[in-house]
Parts: C-alpha cells; sequence; structure tokens
C-alpha cells in the first residue's frame, strides 16, 4: 500500500489550511503564508524522498522566505497591514541567502538559521512590549498573544534544529543528521502552519485604517475619564457584546488612539482592555443565566465564540466556574 512522506501531508495540510483562510475569510496575507509553508515542505519532500536532487539548491533560498512572511503576517494579524514599501526590505533576507548561495555557499549553514532565528526572536520582542495588540479579538483575551508567540519559538525552534543538523554533519554523526532532516524541519513548518492558521481567528480589522487623534496628557484624572467613556459606551450601545470587537474598533467608536485607550484602562483598571471587555461579558452572561438561559446560550449572547474562553474568563471573573456559579 502506497504511503506519503511525512512533509508531503504536511504539504497537503498546509494547502487545506491556505484554502480555507482564503475561502473563509478572504485573509489573502495568511493564505500566502501558509502556501509558501506548504512549498517548502513539499520541495523537502521532493528533495529528500524521491530523489530529485535539482530542487535541493534552491531550499535555503526559499526557506528563507518564509521567516519575512511570518512577520508580515503576524503584523497584519495583530496590528496593521504593513504598507509596500514596509514589506519591500524583508526581500532583502531571500535574496541575500541567493547571494551566499551562489557566492559564499559554506556560508548558508549559517545564514539561514540566523534569519529564522532573527525574525522569530523579533515577534517575541514585539509581543512583549504589546499588552493589546489592536487587530485580536478582545473575547480571545491573551490566546491571540500566546499563539503568535508560539510561532516566535517555531521559527527559533527551526534555526536551533538547522544548526544540529549541521553539527552532527560536522561531527561526522551522519546518522544523526539524516534523523533530526527527516524530523526537525517537517515538525516546525507543521507547527508554523498551524499556530499562524489558528490565529486566523483572532485578528479582524485587517483592511481598516488607523485611527489617528492626538495622544492627551496622560493623568490620572484622564485615564478615569476615559474609563468612565468607556464604560458608558458599553452600557448604551452593548459593543461588549460582539464577539469580533477589536481594540481597534473600539477605540474608532470612542474618537481615541489606540495607545491612549490602552494605557488608560492598564493605569486604571490594573488589567488590560481585553480583560475588561471580557469583564462586561461574564457579568452579562451571569444575568442570562439568572434569567434561565442555558449556559452555551449565555455565553454565545454574552460575545463569546469559544467555550474554552468563557470558561477561562469566567472563573478569572467571578472565582468560580460556570457550571459551580449556578449550583450556588
Amino acid at each position: 500500500m502506497p504511503m506519503l512522506p511525512i512533509p508531503v501531508f504536511t504539504a497537503i495540510v498546509l494547502v487545506y489550511l491556505s484554502l480555507r483562510a482564503l475561502l473563509a475569510g478572504g485573509r489573502r496575507l495568511l493564505a500566502v503564508f501558509l502556501m509558501a509553508v506548504a512549498l517548502q515542505s513539499l520541495g523537502m519532500a521532493l528533495a529528500g524522498g524521491y530523489g530529485i536532487t535539482l530542487l535541493r539548491p534552491a531550499l535555503p533560498v526559499t526557506a528563507t522566505i518564509i521567516p519575512p512572511l511570518a512577520w508580515i503576517t503576524f503584523r497584519a494579524a495583530l496590528f496593521r497591514v504593513p504598507s509596500p514599501a514596509e514589506c519591500a526590505p524583508h526581500a532583502l533576507a531571500p535574496l541575500f541567502t541567493l547571494f551566499c548561495r551562489i557566492f559564499a555557499p559554506a556560508t548558508i549553514d549559517a545564514v539561514v538559521p540566523l534569519v529564522f532565528a532573527a525574525y522569530g526572536a523579533g515577534i517575541l520582542l514585539r509581543l512583549r512590549v504589546a499588552d493589546d495588540p489592536p487587530l485580536a479579538r478582545l473575547e480571545a483575551g491573551g490566546l491571540p498573544t500566546m499563539l503568535w508567540r508560539g510561532l516566535g519559538w517555531s521559527l527559533i525552534a527551526s534555526a536551533l534544529g538547522d544548526v544540529l543538523i549541521a553539527g552532527a554533519y560536522a561531527t561526522g554523526h551522519a546518522n544523526w543528521a539524516a534523523l533530526l532532516i527527516g524530523l526537525f524541519p517537517t515538525v516546525t513548518l507543521l507547527a508554523l502552519g498551524l499556530f499562524s492558521a489558528t490565529n486566523a481567528a483572532t485578528g479582524d480589522d485587517e483592511d481598516e485604517p488607523d485611527a489617528e487623534t492626538t495622544i492627551l496628557p496622560e493623568t490620572a484624572v484622564e485615564d478615569a475619564d476615559i474609563l468612565v467613556r468607556l464604560d458608558g459606551f458599553l452600557a448604551r450601545d452593548k459593543a461588549h457584546l460582539d464577539p469580533g470587537l477589536t481594540l481597534a474598533r473600539l477605540s474608532r467608536r470612542l474618537h481615541l488612539p489606540e495607545k491612549r485607550l490602552s494605557a488608560a484602562v492598564n493605569r486604571a483598571t490594573g488589567g488590560n482592555v481585553s480583560r475588561h471587555i471580557n469583564g462586561w461579558r461574564i457579568r452579562h452572561a451571569c444575568t442570562l443565566i439568572e434569567a434561565g438561559d442555558t449556559m452555551t446560550t449565555a455565553m454565545l449572547d454574552s460575545g463569546f465564540n469559544t467555550k474554552s474562553n468563557f470558561n477561562r474568563e469566567f472563573l478569572r471573573v467571578t472565582g468560580s466556574t460556570p457550571s459551580k456559579w449556578r449550583a450556588g
């Protein structure tokens, strides 16, 4: 019975995820990224599993297309879509790799891991200073940040895998290298695809412009005033019940810059915007449960898309699970 090599299976999964991202949400950047990862996995399978050695010289170059695409997709999903001028410098990574492949092939084993590690570290550092990514759905809480952090670590893991493979060859352990080549790149490529595809549900306003408003002086009084404005808006318009609500949408409705709104909520409440909005959602869900609604109805009607997010936020806000809270 014929069997598919693991890289081919990985490529098929990633092509499916790419088409689903394109057809379901029109997320073109995500679809392009997933397709690039799928093609890299397929190229590895053809070169390693089917003996098409002509592809091997190109694989390091095509591999270094993936980290820049990961960075651009990350920025578009959580912050804003980079302009063509902002994307253009990232073409230097594969171009430099191509230059090294032709004129300094001995450096390839160092260049490719450095590209992956640099972009992985860039994603992790950007997330470290971003309390409230403007395009992440507030319903998801900290999940978008956690998943994109996983993608950043996957890029670094890929770099580590390349270093281990080069080390195995350098120390004369070709059998170890063969094992690592068969396992490490495939696993990390699949992880990259799954982390980014999962994040397709965590960002939304891909084509909406940023709010442009002059940042006001940051004082405790003004922070409190912004919080009052926010709570008044939520009480009046029930915007928190929209599961697609993002910081970007909220800031536009309040005519405030995203960073100003986020900083004010952080200082005034000790939490972030996502937690504050989800607090409103959980209190609304409690009201519905008390009125006799089912747990699923209360969850969906309060702006949550997934049971895991609902349960996590319910425990954080009330100190109890939904079932225990209802029984009590």
